[in-house]
């Protein structure tokens, strides 16, 4: 069971674009795709909302993002934040066991 968390960075006049770039530049994203069992971790810039970024950070249990708390990527990451002045939106989600067959009939591939 993975576990993944969308987080809405949103700030004024680029900031959160700012940050994701960054984070990006610094090497910080990088380091965070290679620790244990990080599975995903890709910023995307919303196309109706320039002042937002989204993060979608996938990791294969509580314990792997408990120990991603306890790097000095999270101090980065909080000092960026800091930084760029920005708020944040949470939504969590756990895995289930995929896509149900009824469903496969609309996705294409």
């Amino acid at each position: 069971m993975s576990i993944t968390v969308n987080i809405y960075y949103t700030g004024e006049n680029g900031a959160a674009r700012k940050f994701a770039e960054e984070m990006t530049a610094s090497g910080t994203v990088a380091r965070i795709r290679q620790e244990p069992g990080n599975l995903k971790y890709h910023y995307f810039f919303p196309a109706d909302d320039p002042e937002t970024v989204l993060l979608i950070d996938s990791w294969e249990n509580q314990a792997a993002i408990d120990a991603h708390h306890h790097t000095p990527m999270m101090q980065t990451i909080m000092e960026l934040r800091e930084k760029y002045d920005l708020r944040m939106r949470v939504e969590r989600y756990v895995s289930d066991t995929g896509i149900p067959a009824q469903d496969k009939q609309f996705i294409r591939e």
